[in-house]
Order: structure tokens, then sequence, then C-alpha cells
């Protein structure tokens, strides 16, 4: 019994096996990324060199470059900053304020937040800032 053999190269090349490999990086670098979240107030933060990866929060206060001031991505102003963090504190229990002010904000707007929130009980504090780059 003869078996008949052909040397030709294969003309067509199979993407099956590429968009697999592709696939399963997509889905591994999803799974391994970390999400932020991040309110919907534009801020330009003071920059540090010893900047630390912060730890997602939900007690978020954000100052505007025109002294805006915003609890979570609601507008209010600084007088009522206590009243809406002592109701966003009842539902959460994490006890850490995190402050991004714009870095041309006065720091006496940003004393005046701390005040607000140490006249409810929040008694850590984290001023954000970015990385510098070199």
């Amino acid at each position: 019994m003869k078996f008949e053999s052909t040397r030709k190269p294969i003309s067509v090349f199979s993407l099956s096996s590429l968009t697999d490999i592709v696939f399963l990086l997509l889905v591994f670098f999803l799974l391994t990324s970390q999400f932020v979240v991040q309110t919907g107030v534009k801020v330009k933060l003071p920059a540090s060199k010893m900047n630390e990866q912060s730890i997602p929060a939900k007690l978020i206060v954000s100052i505007t470059e025109d002294k805006k001031v915003f609890v979570g991505s609601e507008e209010t102003d600084v007088n009522s900053v206590a009243i809406k963090l002592s109701k966003l504190k009842e539902s959460i229990t994490e006890n850490n304020l995190v402050i991004r002010a714009d870095k041309s904000v006065n720091i006496d707007l940003v004393i005046q937040v701390i005040d607000a929130a140490k006249s409810v009980g929040i008694d850590k504090f984290t001023i954000e800032t970015e990385k510098q780059s070199f």
C-alpha cells in the first residue's frame, strides 16, 4: 500500500491561535489591574516626589480651582460640609477623609474642611497628590 504525501507548503496561515493568546492577555490584564474610583470633579493636584498609592476611599472632599467644594460628586458650600459628611459617615464604616484640593487653593479653605470633618468625628485625613515626574 502506497501513501501519497504532498510536500507543498501551507499557503493559509491560521490566526486562531494568535487570537486566543491576545484574548487571554486581555483577560489577564483586566483582572490584575487596579481600578480606582475617582469623583467626576477635575482638580489639578499638587506634585510630590514621595507619592504613595492611595487606597480607594468613600469619603472624598474635592476643592476646585474656583473654590467650589464637592462632597463626593455633590457640590456644597463650606458651611454645610459637616452636614454632608455626617450623612455619609452614617452609611460608611471607614473613618479616613481624602481631600483632593487643587494646587492653587488657599490653605485656609482646606483647614475649614478639616475642621468640619473633625466636628463630625473624622480623625484621619489624607491629602491626595500626584506623582512628580523628573
